[in-house]
């Protein structure tokens, strides 16, 4: 009887374990859903700011498909004006008007500088890069640990702060494979979209940059379907029709 009672003890711990873990998975892709639909265009502006205070501005449309296709169409400044970048999963290229086939960037990289790389720019779904390890609740928020799926990703580790109420990020730490912090990530500002609210201004700092912020800020984001064909090398010449 006690061996019986014992078993079904260690029994319903593994089960209640799984369920926390596939919990937290399912509250990591709620957060992506909220945050963006899975298939959107977008108007934002990305503001580079250096500690004597000088500013440099630039203004992307972005269109986006599924969990692993992104592109963005620079408008300014008149320098950056019709170059195109395009991510597929893992690999990211950058289209530069007049000069030719596009060329290979990778996800560490920052077409624009400042704190903001690439992988921040032409950013995927939480849940297609990452596995939450743990979920701690933090008083409104709730504290999810994750963990890269796989090498090529920008950061190995993620802290993500998100509302319990909003299922949206406040704050995200990215860290190296030994825990050392990158970057701090903010969200602020919730604005209504047209059917869904989701914070208007994103904001980060580094350690590694002292003195440095980059902003982005979301004028325009609405749910839209894309062809495949404009997520590909061929079609990235092409984004500027879509607007």
């Amino acid at each position: 009887m006690k061996i019986s009672l014992l078993m079904t003890l260690l029994i319903s711990l593994v089960f209640s374990g799984s369920a926390v873990a596939l919990d937290g998975q399912q509250l990591l892709k709620q957060i992506d859903r909220n945050l963006n639909p899975e298939s959107y265009e977008s108007y934002r502006k990305l503001i580079n700011i250096e500690p004597d205070g000088s500013r440099k501005e630039f203004t992307l449309y972005t269109i986006k498909k599924g969990v692993d296709k992104v592109a963005s169409l620079f408008l300014a400044p008149a320098s950056d004006k019709g170059r195109t970048t395009l991510r597929l999963g893992e690999n990211m290229w950058l289209l530069i008007p007049n000069v030719g086939k596009p060329v290979r960037i990778t996800s560490l990289q920052s077409v624009v500088g400042g704190v903001f790389n690439n992988a921040d720019i032409l950013q995927l779904d939480y849940d297609a890069e990452y596995t939450v390890q743990k979920v701690e609740e933090k008083g409104t928020d709730y504290l999810l640990h994750l963990k890269a799926k796989n090498r090529s990703v920008a950061y190995d580790r993620l802290r993500i702060w998100a509302d319990k109420g909003k299922k949206l990020p406040v704050k995200i730490e990215c860290l190296t494979e030994a825990g050392m912090l990158i970057k701090t990530i903010y969200f602020k500002d919730v604005k209504d979209f047209g059917g869904f609210s989701r914070p208007a201004t994103i904001e980060t700092d580094s350690p590694l940059y002292k003195g440095y912020k980059s902003v982005m800020l979301f004028a325009k984001l609405k749910k839209r379907s894309f062809k495949d064909e404009v997520f590909t090398l061929n079609g990235m010449a092409t984004i500027d029709s879509l607007r």
